[in-house]
């Protein structure tokens, strides 16, 4: 399974900002896909999850209720919608997946390349 992440960008404070990642190639077996942010200098957190069938999905804390991610099976796409955005949100973030389990942990065995989120204040 191959990942693309895009969408990032720089982002007022309070604004929103919407990232894609689309998946290609054995995607017939994926389970979940995630959402993980790394900021400058820091360790790689979990942002979200969402499952591929049924669409349950769980979040952070720290992103509950500002961001969603969903799904369009169709096009084998996830999305993080980021709205109120905040300067902590800066990081490159990173789009997952597997074919066996969910994590809160970046213990996922496919990645994406990561795209740059910068929010000013």
């Amino acid at each position: 399974v191959q990942l693309q992440a895009s969408g990032g960008g720089l982002v007022q404070a309070g604004n929103s900002l919407r990232l894609s990642c689309r998946a290609s190639g054995r995607t017939y077996s994926t389970y979940a896909m995630a959402w993980f942010r790394q900021p400058q200098g820091k360790v790689r957190e979990f942002v979200g999850y969402i499952r591929w069938s049924g669409g349950a999905t769980d979040y952070a804390d720290s992103v509950k209720g500002r961001f969603t991610i969903s799904r369009d099976k169709a096009k084998n796409t996830v999305y993080l919608q980021m709205n109120n955005t905040k300067p902590e949100d800066t990081a490159v973030y990173f789009c997952a997946a597997d074919n066996g389990d969910i994590y809160y942990k970046p213990s996922y065995k496919y990645w994406g390349q990561g795209t740059l989120v910068t929010v000013s204040s």
